[in-house]
This record gives C-alpha cells, sequence and structure tokens, in this order.
C-alpha cells in the first residue's frame, strides 16, 4: 500500500507561480511511476503530468506532460524524501482545479486515471484573472 499527500494549493494571479507537493508513504518509492491529474467541476480527472520510476531514462524518456502545460508545468521527483513536486509556472485561469497525486507500480506511463494504483485526496488550485 501507498498513502499520498498532496500540499501547496491555494489562490494564485494568472501568471504566477505555484509548486505542489506528493508525500509518499512505503519504503519501495523509488520504483513507482509518479503523476498529476486534475479534476475541474463537472468534468472528467485528466493527466497532467507523469515521471517514471527513480527518473530513470531506461525508456528513454522520464518525464511526461499534457500538451496543455507543456512548457509551463515541471514534474520532478526525491526519492530520498518520497516526494513528487509540480512546478506551476505562467498559471492560468483554465489551470483551476483539484489536483491529484497519483502512483502506479509498474513500467509503463499511463496518461488515464484508471492506469494508476493510488491517490491522494488532491489539493485545491484556483487561478484569478
Amino acid at each position: 500500500q501507498v498513502q499520498l499527500v498532496e500540499s501547496g494549493g491555494g489562490l494564485v494571479q494568472a501568471g504566477g507561480s505555484l509548486r505542489l507537493s506528493c508525500a509518499a508513504s512505503g519504503r519501495t518509492f523509488s520504483r513507482y511511476v509518479m503523476g498529476w491529474f486534475r479534476q475541474a467541476p463537472g468534468k472528467e480527472r485528466d493527466f497532467v503530468a507523469a515521471i517514471n520510476w527513480s527518473g530513470g531514462t531506461w525508456s528513454g524518456r522520464s518525464t511526461y506532460y499534457a500538451d496543455s502545460v507543456k512548457g509551463r508545468f515541471t514534474i520532478s521527483r526525491d526519492n530520498a524524501k518520497n516526494t513528487v513536486y509540480l512546478q506551476m509556472d505562467s498559471v492560468k485561469p483554465e489551470d483551476t482545479a483539484v489536483y491529484f497525486c497519483a502512483a502506479r507500480d509498474g513500467t509503463t506511463v499511463p496518461r488515464t486515471a484508471v492506469g494508476y494504483d493510488f491517490w491522494g485526496q488532491g489539493t485545491q488550485v484556483t487561478v484569478s484573472s
């Protein structure tokens, strides 16, 4: 079992920055694929970003982004701290949503919510115009 706890959400003005953190329990954090998803009211939970296990490049690629956030958001992980981060820069009002951290015990990197095994409770991000 993996328990995930997100933090860092809040209110930010358009064009500003915010960093989300996701602290994970468990001694095998480094082997999990970690992802961030977001869900706006009345909408489905959408993929935002993901990072491969151990940030490794065995597949030739370690990070993945939705087109809507590419170039603005950065996902990273600190395996020593069992934490994954989402740095959000140049935020837009359409980035407003509840952001969820997710973990997957596997070697592929899904872009759909059903591909992940464990979820956090979410943290609200609100971007004002």
